[in-house]
């Protein structure tokens, strides 16, 4: 079953938590709430999503990266490798490909969503 726009910006919560300067706590699980509903993610990328939502939930909230906007993989390559390098993020170079997966499948999803408009090119 296809979401509403309006129902999948629903899922996530705004606001967005900027790591410190010397690095990630790397001790906060992702908050309940937090992200998108397991629902609304495929079967075939459940396994990604939850990477996403582990690694990157270290650091800063899901909703900095999922509120970001619509970007090519070439900009989410661009934003997931330093992330990656932050200290003790916990991201490994071979976490990158399944969290790039999930990333650009969400941006795919706002497109539709938009028209086939890519919001981030304006950014």
């Amino acid at each position: 079953m296809k979401k509403s726009p309006i129902a999948m910006r629903v899922l996530l919560l705004s606001g967005a938590l900027v790591a410190s300067a010397s690095g990630c706590s790397g001790t906060q699980p992702p908050r309940a709430g937090e992200g998108v509903a397991t629902s609304a993610v495929p079967a075939d990328l459940e396994e990604e999503y939850a990477l996403f939502a582990q690694r990157c939930s270290k650091c800063h909230s899901l909703s900095r990266a999922l509120n970001n906007g619509d970007h090519d993989p070439q900009y989410w390559a661009r934003y997931v490798s330093p992330m990656r390098r932050q200290p003790s993020s916990g991201i490994a170079p071979e976490d990158e490909p399944p969290i790039l997966r999930y990333l650009n499948f969400y941006s795919a999803q706002l497109r539709a969503e938009n028209g086939g408009v890519d919001a981030g090119a304006q950014q």
